[in-house]
């Protein structure tokens, strides 16, 4: 019999070491090192694609065709990917425990109902899965409604579910989750770096192989990283997370990776008794619904993608009690809050050195779009004079170190939205103003050039 080998493969980022070392060379990283005995094969491993030959050829001689994606019946997880699935590609959805990823999976499966997909899950059995089935669509029954040819199996091993792959022949292949799923080539659990890397490669192989389309459900870590090597995410072609807070019913699903279409867009699900349900209208549910108006509140011109939305933002400024002033964002950069912060102490002379911040984005959304700037400055104004600021007002503006307000990019989309959605006013940058028609709008555009111009203009 052959010999087992033991290799060190560092969690963090899947090196690979004969030996312990108490450092990794790769990504620094201390104590990191996980033992994994590795079983040596005798002979050479079969793969698909191993049989095929290659020449180098010349970049203008190289044809190829324009493959139709896959649409998921899902406008905005089709938004997210670049139009749909692409054939041959490998997906890996991420996210928290019950945020909804296999919830959303087993929807896109139920609603291809004109296509043979094969769904194994190392979770849960296949009458959990059929529960689960039932409850997204109740219409939905086996043999007779929108998803005959979706095959479900519960199985670990990939050896056994490559056999399963064979029988079913299947169009699409969606697995849940990768950390459940072992190799018989290795002798380590499942979940182990060695193992999630050798089980996503096999499923690489197979797509590119065959053109079928591979979507794997992953799990994360505490800090909200993808759990498993960082090569894993380098194998497959596009990451999307999947992310959202418990205690609101909306889920927001944006792409790490996707070398296929942007990773500039989002997608927006709402969490309901009968499944996720899209959002056609973020800015509905990221704009609080108030009556009265109240101090430390101002609406941003955010761009996810090509898409508006409109954003609250929530400030809360109070006198430190405890001495040492805290700090806390919610959505928003802490570093770039405390920057904002030390602009108005610098520049506009306001004395937030000795007072609590606390800034929350309405709706559990995380925002880095840069034109958040000029609204966040403003609530947090808004807080410390105990003046409000009006609900029909909204911000599209970066501010600099100087206090200088920078402009932002399609600012006539941002315009144009909140026009449409009723605001009476939108502060913008000066240098914005310049290339803007103000008589197709009915809403007034104010054009500032530095912070104190946008103060004046709301608190006079």
């Amino acid at each position: 019999m052959a010999k087992a080998k033991t290799y060190w493969f560092c969690r963090e980022c899947g090196y690979q070491s004969a030996s312990w070392l108490g450092r990794c060379p790769e990504c620094g990283k201390f104590g990191t090192f996980d033992e994994e005995v590795v079983k040596t094969e005798n002979g050479k491993r079969k793969t698909e694609v191993g049989n095929q030959t290659s020449a180098p050829r010349l970049l203008q001689d190289v044809t190829y065709s324009q493959t139709p994606r896959v649409s998921t019946h899902c406008g905005e997880l089709d938004r997210v990917l670049g139009g749909g699935i692409v054939p041959g590609s490998l997906l890996l959805l991420g996210g928290e425990p019950g945020i909804g990823k296999s919830t959303l999976l087993l929807q896109t499966a139920l609603a291809l109902g004109d296509r043979r997909l094969l769904y194994v899950s190392g979770e849960e059995s296949e009458e959990q899965i059929k529960m689960r089935a039932d409850r997204l669509s109740g219409q939905w029954t086996t043999g007779g409604g929108q998803s005959a040819e979706l095959y479900v199996v519960g199985e670990t091993v990939t050896q056994r579910i490559f056999e399963h792959i064979d029988a079913v022949k299947p169009e699409l292949l969606i697995v849940d989750s990768i950390q459940t799923i072992t190799s018989e080539e290795l002798d380590s659990p499942a979940g182990s770096v060695s193992q999630i890397r050798q089980c996503t490669t096999e499923f690489q192989h197979y797509a590119k192989s065959t053109g079928v389309p591979v979507l794997l459900i992953g799990h994360i870590t505490k800090d909200g990283t993808l759990a498993g090597p960082k090569v894993m995410e380098h194998i497959v072609d596009a990451v999307l997370q999947f992310e959202g807070d418990r205690n609101y019913g909306y889920r927001i699903l944006r792409a790490l990776k996707n070398r296929f279409g942007s990773t500039a867009e989002i997608g927006i699900f709402e969490m309901q008794e009968g499944g996720l349900h899209e959002v056609q209208n973020p800015s509905e549910f990221l704009l609080s619904q108030r009556d009265e108006t109240l101090s430390g509140a101002a609406v941003s011109a955010t761009l996810e993608g090509v898409r508006p939305m409109f954003v609250e933002v929530q400030s809360l400024v109070s006198s430190a009690v405890y001495g040492t002033p805290q700090r806390n964002a919610n959505g928003f950069d802490l570093r770039r809050m405390n920057m904002l912060l030390a602009v108005l102490e610098k520049r506009c002379g306001f004395k937030l050195g000795v007072k609590d911040v606390f800034l929350n984005l309405a709706g559990g959304l995380r925002v880095s779009d840069p034109a958040m700037d000029l609204a966040v400055a403003c609530a947090i104004l808004s807080s410390n004079v105990d003046i409000a600021v009006s609900p029909r007002d909204c911000f599209a503006a970066e501010l600099g170190l100087n206090g200088e307000v920078r402009p932002v990019v399609r600012v006539e989309q941002r315009i144009a939205e909140a026009d449409r959605l009723g605001f009476e006013r939108i502060f913008i940058s000066k240098y914005n103003s310049r290339e803007i028609d103000r008589k197709r709008y009915r809403i007034q555009v104010v054009a500032v050039g530095v912070i104190e111009e946008a103060f004046r203009a709301l608190f006079a």
